[in-house]
């Protein structure tokens, strides 16, 4: 039946998300969840949502949602475009903007979904090698070139380091599209609001992807969005499946975003954590990189990533452990362990079970 499948499709690996184990007393640090509830105006939103109107279709274009996310970021409501998921809107720029064989070029290590979703376009893929200080050389930047697509996570994942508007124009293609995806951008140290869209060196041709998977607590509800000229955003409506937002969903984002001292103060909780978390880590042995988001990227000085990890495992500790084929020699970049910052009390048990994984190991 393999022969069934489009060549490429036939080829390719799928995309492998984090482990997610449905049951027992886990501390589950691996997939970069926010460890606190959603806003109360959230459930009471999905409350009234269950309540009411399910058996008609959503508002296809989630009006209610784009006001209120167009306000938030100072455009206005034909800049947003919705989405099942942030990586349904990284799906519908590559069906919009690429066609078979073109080029994508995306930074390395980072989100691997794009490799994934290019290969499923037939798409070529180019991956931008960052170095030791998880940067690009102007040399390499040059790469870009007639590219139709650039994805630039930033914050990056797994590194946590965030690039500066002068970087991200070095990757601004000649006639394609830059797409600053940023799930992790309300963590970052000077969060922005879609300013880059009006800087001359990104308007027109520049795409902002959020998520509120990690801000907004909202991982479980599957809802992305947006920010671009209205142009763009009008083609890429195009692309869209038709009710692409189930209306609970779209009620739930509505009310999450329109909350923001919520969001904001477990932005401080975590970042706190993060903190915490860092500094306990390195008398461990750990070497914990600067990061602004919601996770730290830790390398051990045993060099046995692939054993702590496993042996938190057994301790039902979960964390991401992570390689890069075809990186570069870089140490910094070989593998390592991204572990998400949880609440103060799953961090105590995820030190103290570190603190006896690396005792057995040294």
């Amino acid at each position: 039946m393999s022969k069934l499948f489009r060549k490429n499709v036939q080829q390719m690996a799928g995309y492998a998300p984090g482990e997610q184990p449905q049951g027992g007393d886990w501390v589950k640090l691996n997939t970069n969840e926010n460890p606190y509830p959603p806003s109360p105006a959230v459930v009471e939103a999905i409350q009234q949502a269950a309540t009411s109107r399910l058996n008609v279709y959503p508002d296809p274009l989630a009006l209610s949602f784009r006001e209120v996310a167009a306000d938030l970021f100072g455009v206005t409501p034909d800049w947003i475009l919705p989405a099942n998921g942030s990586d349904e809107n990284l799906t519908i720029l590559i069906r919009s903007f690429c066609e078979p064989g073109d080029r994508i070029v995306y930074p390395y290590p980072s989100y691997v979904l794009y490799e994934t979703l290019a290969r499923i376009q037939d798409c070529q893929i180019e991956r931008l090698l960052l170095n030791a200080d998880f940067q690009w050389d102007e040399q390499a930047a040059q790469q870009v070139g007639d590219a139709a697509m650039v994805f630039v996570p930033n914050p990056n994942s797994p590194t946590g380091n965030r690039w500066s508007a002068d970087q991200l124009a070095q990757l601004s293609p000649e006639q394609g599209v830059l797409v600053m995806d940023e799930a992790y951008g309300d963590f970052a140290d000077t969060p922005h609001k879609g300013e880059l869209l009006q800087d001359e060196r990104f308007a027109g041709r520049t795409v902002i992807t959020r998520t509120l998977s990690k801000s907004y607590s909202l991982a479980g509800i599957r809802f992305g969005f947006s920010v671009a000229d209205p142009e763009l955003t009008a083609g890429m409506q195009k692309v869209k499946d038709s009710y692409n937002c189930d209306a609970v969903a779209i009620a739930a984002a509505t009310a999450a975003l329109a909350d923001q001292a919520w969001m904001l103060e477990n932005r401080r909780k975590i970042i706190a954590t993060r903190g915490r978390l860092a500094a306990q880590l390195r008398p461990l042995g750990f070497t914990v990189f600067p990061g602004e988001a919601n996770f730290v990227w830790t390398q051990h000085s045993s060099g046995q990533h692939r054993d702590i990890y496993e042996k938190l495992k057994k301790r039902q500790v979960l964390v991401r452990y992570m390689k890069f084929p075809g990186a570069t020699a870089e140490a910094s970049l070989a593998d390592g362990i991204r572990i998400t910052v949880g609440t103060d009390e799953e961090v105590d048990r995820f030190l103290a079970a570190t603190a006896e994984v690396v005792q057995e190991l040294c």
